[in-house]
């Protein structure tokens, strides 16, 4: 199926080592691929609640984040949003899960949600503060990518790869963990 407005949202708190896997996934993808005029990308973090207008604003909204599904590190999971509100007592431990949850349900209410798509990965660890994946998570990553990128085809967006040198996962959570700033950059901007 085709839409005409997409938002890939990737969700988790990166102060939390795995937990933030959806927020690096989402960087991932807009460092290593061409943007697409139909398609929006969101470093949802720890947004929570703010996050509804894009089901409301957009035809497809596709979340990525950790899951708390039984199942192996690295299992991936993708639930639309009847099977996010039918399986919420059995597979919603997390915050962020319960909060995607209720936002599916209050605006399930509203005629204007958009489809929504939850792709979920199991962590290894969302409770030691660490910036970083673990070396397990880190190591599925791609599989996430892959997961990710065939929701978008299958809504009929298709990324390209940008024909620059590759950003890997490693350089992504190094650059969350110890930003920098350019202050050539900002002076131009305050300027």
């Amino acid at each position: 199926m085709r839409y005409e407005k997409i938002a890939l949202i990737g969700i988790g708190n990166i102060m939390f080592h795995d937990e933030g896997l959806g927020a690096y996934l989402v960087k991932y993808i807009e460092e290593n691929y061409e943007v697409h005029p139909n398609l929006t990308i969101v470093e949802g973090g720890t947004l929570g609640f703010t996050l509804m207008t894009y089901y409301q604003e957009y035809d497809k909204i596709i979340v990525v984040g950790t899951g708390s599904k039984e199942g192996a590190v690295g299992t991936i999971s993708s639930e639309n949003s009847a099977e996010v509100i039918s399986n919420k007592s059995a597979t919603r431990k997390t915050a962020n899960e319960v909060e995607i949850t209720m936002m599916i349900e209050i605006c399930s209410f509203h005629e204007d949600m958009g489809e929504v798509q939850l792709i979920t990965m199991v962590p290894e660890d969302i409770i030691e503060v660490k910036n970083g994946l673990t070396d397990a998570v880190l190591r599925y990553m791609p599989k996430l990518v892959e997961a990710t990128l065939e929701e978008l085809r299958i809504s009929g967006i298709e990324l390209k790869k940008k024909t620059s040198t590759l950003v890997t996962f490693e350089s992504i959570v190094e650059g969350y963990a110890n930003p920098k700033v350019n202050y050539n950059e900002m002076a131009s901007v305050i300027s």
